[in-house]
């Protein structure tokens, strides 16, 4: 399946090549032969590490299938959500793919290309908790703790549609899943892929999720604000993989076929 899209949109990169005299990231990564991307390792169906250790997921696919068209190597760096802007601004990754959605505040700070998917937020918890919070609304309560991702839109989403909630902002998803199964918190709000793939994985531990997503969210990938040759050279790609329906492989492989959760850490 994979040699099948990645022979498939090479044939795509030769009718879309651009000029490369880009600004300095995308010269940087011309010269050292590498691009770096940064993501969680903790984001499945987005990122995540399989039983041996390495990584996999619909944005691995996609970032090797990208590196292979620009003719570079892959380099993923793991590092906590929260940690992927500043490490974007700061020049220590080339570009950011983890689940990201593109929001006003964090276009200031970088250039997006795609989205390459869309997502949502959903509410996971016990079923005796979900019963009572059928929305935002009835979880908008002092009584309630939703644990969130640090840094994330699902923890500015709490904020803002929950403020009467008790936030607690955590590093990684498992450490706010582990919160709920042990019930030091009462929810978390999260990707909706992502609540209904930790159901799949915690089958018998009466985890449920909501029927649908409460938004919709476009999931892009983020690159340095001063290199519009770079966000130019991604922009083409990425139309090329949809021309070519590269995405739609990856999309079926990772979003519809479950059959690679058994591949999982």
């Amino acid at each position: 399946m994979k040699l099948k899209y990645t022979t498939v949109i090479l044939m795509f990169f030769i009718a879309f090549a651009i000029p490369v005299n880009g600004q300095k990231t995308l010269a940087k990564i011309l010269k050292s032969g590498e691009i770096r991307i940064g993501l969680t390792g903790n984001q499945p169906p987005f990122n995540m590490k399989s039983k041996s250790g390495e990584l996999m997921g619909f944005e691995v696919d996609l970032a090797n299938v990208l590196a292979n068209g620009i003719g570079v190597k892959l380099t993923t760096v793991v590092m906590p959500f929260s940690e992927l802007l500043p490490a974007l601004e700061a020049g220590k990754i080339d570009a950011v793919m983890s689940g990201m959605t593109v929001t006003s505040e964090r276009s200031v700070k970088a250039l997006f290309a795609g989205p390459y998917t869309i997502s949502g937020k959903s509410i996971l918890a016990k079923s005796s908790v979900l019963s009572k919070l059928k929305g935002t609304e009835e979880a908008n309560n002092e009584n309630y703790k939703i644990s969130c991702l640090k840094g994330s839109t699902s923890e500015a989403f709490v904020k803002k549609y929950m403020p009467k909630a008790q936030a607690i902002p955590v590093s990684n998803y498992d450490e706010g899943i582990a919160m709920i199964l042990s019930d030091q918190a009462d929810a978390m709000v999260a990707d909706y892929p992502i609540c209904v793939i930790t159901i799949m994985r915690n089958q018998g531990k009466d985890l449920v999720t909501l029927e649908g997503p409460l938004n919709i969210e476009p999931i892009g990938m983020a690159l340095p604000a001063d290199d519009l040759h770079f966000h130019n050279l991604v922009e083409n790609y990425l139309k090329a993989f949809d021309l070519a329906g590269a995405l739609k492989i990856i999309d079926d492989k990772w979003l519809k076929d479950g059959s690679w959760l058994f591949s999982m850490e």
